[in-house]
């Protein structure tokens, strides 16, 4: 039986009186490309801050191979790559001097070395001397997925990684994360509003309502019980009606 990289129980998160996350239990095996769907305001965000340890949950808990995220937080920070919608890095500084900072800051002692394989292994040479200011939205997203991967995690966190991407960006993505995972085995957990990148890309859903789980399954198993329909936005459409008004 594969082991979870990711489980939690019971899970919630409020603010006040408003519930973003409810009860929310899964399990995501090792080595699998988890997408999780739902409208805006479902609890998408909510739900990857508290596994990423930037949120303390209100109820329930979780655990990041093995570890609480709320006990053993400094392991789990250890052990996970996060990269925000929204990727934040010293614009005066250049490609290189932000990626040895954030080196530094995950442990690593002379990152140098590290972060020419990284930058190898996503294609991206001849850019380390110049500022990251300069760069596209692209070309921002993928020095977030190498400060995220330069300590090795086993997990990687990806909050609607394409948002603001054009095609070929998108594209660029979408092979880096099966390519993480097919040759490293990082388990990969994303949130993303694009359907069409989920059938490309993930192995396993899970659907958000309102911060509560209407749906988790394999992604060959939920199209498998809805036969009738014939796409998985029409599928995504019935598990979720908040979508379809």
């Amino acid at each position: 039986m594969t082991e979870a990289a990711i489980r939690t129980w019971g899970l919630s998160r409020s603010y006040g009186p408003r519930n973003a996350v409810t009860e929310l239990s899964l399990e995501v095996p090792r080595g699998e490309v988890f997408g999780l769907l739902g409208h805006n305001g479902a609890g998408k965000t909510t739900t990857v801050n508290l596994l990423t340890t930037l949120l303390e949950p209100t109820g329930g808990g979780a655990e990041i191979e093995g570890r609480s995220v709320s006990d053993d937080a400094a392991n789990v920070r250890r052990s996970i790559g996060y990269l925000p919608e929204n990727v934040q890095f010293y614009d005066s500084l250049t490609l290189m001097e932000n990626l040895r900072f954030f080196g530094r800051l995950s442990g690593i002692r002379k990152p140098d070395a590290r972060i020419a394989d990284v930058l190898r292994f996503l294609d991206f040479p001849g850019h380390e001397n110049q500022r990251l200011g300069t760069f596209s939205k692209g070309m921002r997203q993928r020095v977030g997925i190498a400060q995220a991967i330069l300590h090795e995690p086993s997990v990687l966190f990806l909050d609607e990684p394409t948002s603001g991407l054009d095609p070929e960006g998108v594209r660029m993505l979408r092979e880096t994360i099966i390519k993480l995972n097919g040759e490293f085995g990082i388990t990969v957990f994303m949130n993303t509003h694009l359907l069409s990148e989920v059938t490309r890309t993930c192995t396993s859903i899970g659907i958000l309502n309102h911060g509560r789980l209407v749906h988790h399954g394999s992604l060959a198993g939920t199209l498998a019980a809805f036969p009738e329909e014939q796409s998985l936005e029409e599928i995504y459409f019935q598990l979720d009606p908040a979508m379809a008004r």
